[in-house]
């Protein structure tokens, strides 16, 4: 059923819209983080808001968050109103997971000074070698 004023979207449409290959919007589909309507021949018909919804899967597949986590989040959050019960569940996945990225980002931070102090010392050392070998 197609809602007044709302073009759908077909799956191939979604697929090139966002990136995201027709096997993992099935999956998506599959694991419920997709919920298209359904044409009377079986096409699924999504709409512009699943755009931004696939883009935010996306980016918590790629923050390792799992499906189940990503399902409690859009139960919790994205349905008609943010519900209460659900919260602490989110608020704890969600706590757990920004540990992990400070944690990765400290590292990262960690490395990045590393290879600068070692890159700094690389250039001097080839450059004082220049000033060696031109005699």
């Amino acid at each position: 059923m197609i809602q007044q004023g709302v073009i759908p979207i077909h799956i191939s449409e979604l697929s090139r819209r966002t990136g995201v290959s027709l096997r993992s919007l099935r999956y998506y589909e599959e694991k419920e983080l997709l919920r298209p309507s359904r044409q009377e021949n079986g096409y699924r018909d999504f709409d512009e808001s699943d755009i931004e919804r696939v883009r935010i899967i996306q980016l918590y597949f790629s923050l390792g968050l799992k499906t189940s986590d990503i399902l409690s989040f859009f139960d919790c959050a994205f349905g008609e109103e943010i519900k209460q019960e659900c919260l602490p569940n989110a608020i704890r996945v969600g706590e757990r997971k920004l540990e992990e990225i400070k944690q990765q980002i400290e590292t990262l931070r960690k490395a990045e000074s590393l290879l600068e102090e070692n890159l700094a010392s690389w250039r001097k050392i080839m450059h004082e070698g220049d000033g060696l070998n031109e005699s």
